[in-house]
Parts: structure tokens; sequence; C-alpha cells
């Protein structure tokens, strides 16, 4: 089964520069106030696939050496430097020599949560918000993705989402305009673990 995850019907994948979602989102963060979270920040940016526009983006250390980001930022990175591309999500695992990864914990409903992404101008910038779903799907241990509001978008693309006490829980990929919010969607930490251990077990291509 696949997960809503490739920016697919109205909603915007958080890349700078993509027509139509290139809206003001978050606001200016002087620095990311969790020491592990901020050593395993990885500011992203370049062109957009078409190579018209800029575009900024986000990834995050998972393992020691693997840093993880959304796949649609695949123009933003060093092809030689991709480890594999998620089959079930909007995730890509490449090499990095960023900080160690930092403690995570399972998304709560009704729990404030914490965002961070970058403008065009390579500042960071920080959105803040309360998870309102967790969406599960049969079949799978690890809830796939949660959703929760907020004023994250462009630039929020692969940045880390984190709870009340600074653990990161979750991957931002993607947004939606509701009914007068923005619903933010972001992978599951157990999710982008889980998927990472897939990676690693596919064929090398070629």
């Amino acid at each position: 089964m696949n997960f809503p995850s490739r920016a697919k019907s109205a909603i915007c994948v958080l890349a700078l520069g993509l027509s139509g979602c290139a809206t003001a989102s978050g606001i200016p963060a002087a620095r990311i106030p969790q020491a592990d979270i901020a050593a395993a920040y990885l500011p992203l940016s370049g062109r957009t696939h078409l190579g018209l526009d800029r575009a900024a983006g986000a990834a995050v250390m998972i393992n020691p050496g693997i840093a993880v980001t959304n796949a649609h930022n695949a123009n933003l990175l060093d092809p030689k430097s991709v480890i594999g591309t998620a089959t079930q999500s909007d995730l890509m695992f490449f090499r990095a020599s960023g900080g160690a990864p930092p403690a995570t914990a399972a998304p709560m409903v009704g729990e404030a949560v914490t965002a961070y992404g970058q403008d065009l101008s390579g500042k960071l910038r920080l959105a803040e918000g309360v998870v309102r779903q967790i969406v599960k799907v049969p079949g799978y241990d690890a809830s796939p993705y949660f959703i929760f509001t907020g004023n994250a978008g462009p630039g929020f693309s692969g940045g880390p989402v984190l709870d009340p006490s600074g653990k990161l829980i979750g991957i931002t990929f993607g947004y939606k305009d509701q009914g007068g919010q923005r619903l933010i969607y972001a992978y599951d930490v157990a999710r982008v673990l889980a998927e990472l251990s897939l990676v690693r077990q596919a064929p090398p291509l070629g």
C-alpha cells in the first residue's frame, strides 16, 4: 500500500520555489535550542527540479553518518551521497557528516510541537502547532504519518518536528490549507527508521 506521501491531490510539498505552493511560512528563529537537534539539523538549498527557481529544505541525521530528507528534495543533494529512496513514502536517505542522531519519541494527539525549516536566504525558521491526528494503516507496526496545525510551509521540507521535551518525533513532508487553518503532514520517526531499514536491505542498483 502506498501512503499519501508524494504530495498528491491538494497536499503541497514543502520545498520553496514550487509553483502554487510558495507562500510565506513560519517565523524567524535565531537557533535551535536543543543541542542534539541543532547538531543533527542540516539546511538544504539549490534549484527546483526544473532548475528555474531557487529551493530550500532541510534534513536530519537519523543514524550515524546517515541523514534523511524528502525524496522531492533530491535536486538539493549530491547524487553521489544518496543511499536510497523509500518505496512507500517521500523519503530519501543520504550520507552526511552532521552530528549524532537526536533522541526520539512518538507523536501524541494534542501535544504541542515545533517544526524547523529554511527560507530562501538560508535563515532558520520555526513553526509551532498541535498534533491533531495520528494516521494508522493496517498491517504496519509504525504509524505512517501524523497531522498537526501550524504555519510550516515552503522550506520546511524534510525538517524535524519536535515534541515539548525537544525530542524528534517526525519529518515534515507536506501541507494543506483547509477550513481557514494549515494542516501539516509529517512522517512518524518510527516510520522513518523502518523505511531506512528497508532501504538498507534492498539489493544495490546495477
